[in-house]
């Protein structure tokens, strides 16, 4: 079994198999209107697969979904090698305190 690639592709993969299975067409289906293949769609909605900006607006469009709502509540710490999350604010913090 393949490794799940990280939790925010995880949580993305369950998104995208909801939509579908919520309209009712199988991975080759999707497949077919997103132009790619289904064993690519497969690896997406277990989270062994990350994919890019255009994966995802391939995919939402058929499904009638707005790609925004599935990045919805997904953050940086959810991706590999991620421990902590530094905002922009703590930078320029960090950068103020070090110009006093």
């Amino acid at each position: 079994m393949a490794r799940i690639h990280s939790e925010a592709a995880r949580i993305l993969g369950e998104r995208v198999k909801a939509a579908r299975l919520r309209i009712g067409i199988s991975q080759e289906d999707l497949g077919e209107l997103a132009d790619m293949h289904f064993s690519n769609i497969g690896k997406i909605e277990r989270g062994n697969s990350n994919p890019n900006l255009a994966t995802i607006v391939a995919l939402a469009g058929p499904l009638g979904v707005d790609p925004g709502e599935w990045l919805a509540g997904l953050t940086p710490a959810m991706l590999p090698g991620r421990t902590h999350q530094v905002t922009a604010a703590d930078l320029i913090a960090a950068r103020a305190e070090g110009r006093s």
